[in-house]
């Protein structure tokens, strides 16, 4: 299994893909091409006592970088040289089984869509991350990529989603949810309201295991595997849900080192609190996988150091070998032959 990593993007860069991969090519037993500056790189090897390159660990020189400032389409467009855009080209030539970056996630939703294109049928990709719950983690689609939907859109994210679910995180039955501001049929604007008439309608019909509307405080209980968004609202629950993580760990330090009892306490808790700080962090889930392209494409967290390359490496592995983009093709010929036996037509946007 052979990852492209766009070296340059992220906060951390090179040096975080650089841990990452050397992590990566111990444990996960994967290749790694580290596109970018090939003297930066090498440098970032040197700064952690490694002199010569690991076998299983190749350069693709690159010698621009597209930043978190460059419009994310023109930068596609006139940046070929940039890491980003000779990374996606290498995945679209088959020099690698899937690619991640750290940069920009709107130059690497356009490059992803302008480069390798989208699975035929599908009207919009969308971004997916990993949720974190009491019981199992879930998948939530879409969070930002798209923030003006329609409920073909979201049918679509549902059916993505579960295919996921389903192939890389071992969901056998995938529990869909529609995020609402309450769980009545009735509840939302029209957009889901009507998506909502849509996942009743291929649930009775066994193409999908919807559950109805759930409200955000309700992801967390580990009923639900993927819960479909418009990227507004999704963005909104993923910010909110980082924010508030960040916040109970430093309330709980705080109170933990407010004197000597509670220093003894935190010493007698610190398994457990090693453990929930491990479940609330994005370092420890990878990224998000960008559904709807016809290769796998992981987006990192911008900040993410070589522990949270090394997970990203780790979920580019599963996908890359658990077929899922085969699996949403499937599913959307199978739904575009239901319309079209129908009488139905649509078009690909």
């Amino acid at each position: 299994m052979k990852i492209i990593i766009d070296a340059m993007g992220g906060d951390n860069a090179p040096r975080a893909m650089v841990e990452g991969a050397v992590s990566a090519v111990n444990s996960l037993n994967a290749n790694i091409i580290l596109v970018g500056k090939g003297e930066e790189i090498l440098k970032a090897f040197k700064d952690l006592n490694i002199s010569d390159l690991p076998g299983g660990i190749e350069i693709a020189d690159a010698p621009d970088v597209i930043s978190m400032h460059d419009d994310p389409t023109a930068a596609i467009r006139t940046m070929k040289n940039s890491s980003m855009v000779v990374a996606l080209n290498m995945l679209k030539n088959g020099d690698g089984d899937a690619m991640l970056s750290a940069g920009s996630t709107g130059a690497l939703l356009s490059g992803a869509t302008l480069i390798l294109r989208r699975i035929k049928g599908v009207r919009r990709a969308a971004l997916a991350p990993i949720m974190p719950a009491i019981l199992s983690n879930a998948i939530l689609i879409d969070c930002g990529a798209n923030v003006e939907c329609f409920p073909e859109m979201l049918q679509q994210f549902a059916y993505m989603g579960s295919a996921y679910a389903k192939l890389v995180l071992g969901k056998p039955s995938p529990r869909v949810g529609l995020l609402n501001n309450g769980t009545e049929e009735t509840k939302g604007p029209e957009l889901q309201q009507e998506t909502y008439k849509l996942l009743t309608e291929d649930s009775r019909n066994g193409k999908i295991n919807f559950i109805g509307n759930v409200e955000a405080r309700d992801i967390f209980d580990g009923t639900i595997d993927v819960i479909v968004a418009d990227g507004f609202s999704g963005n909104i629950l993923l910010k909110t849900i980082e924010g508030m993580g960040l916040f109970m760990l430093k309330t709980l330090k705080n109170l933990l080192t407010s004197g000597k009892k509670s220093a003894l306490a935190g010493l007698m808790l610190k398994r457990n609190l090693t453990e929930f700080k491990r479940e609330m962090d994005y370092a420890e889930t990878g990224g998000g996988v960008l559904l709807g392209v016809i290769k796998p494409v992981i987006k990192a967290h911008g900040s993410s150091d070589g522990n949270a390359i090394f997970n990203a490496i780790r979920q580019a592995v599963m996908c890359a070998q658990s077929g899922y983009v085969d699996a949403i093709a499937e599913l959307l010929q199978n739904q575009s032959n239901a319309a079209n036996s129908n009488g139905i037509t649509g078009d690909e946007e």
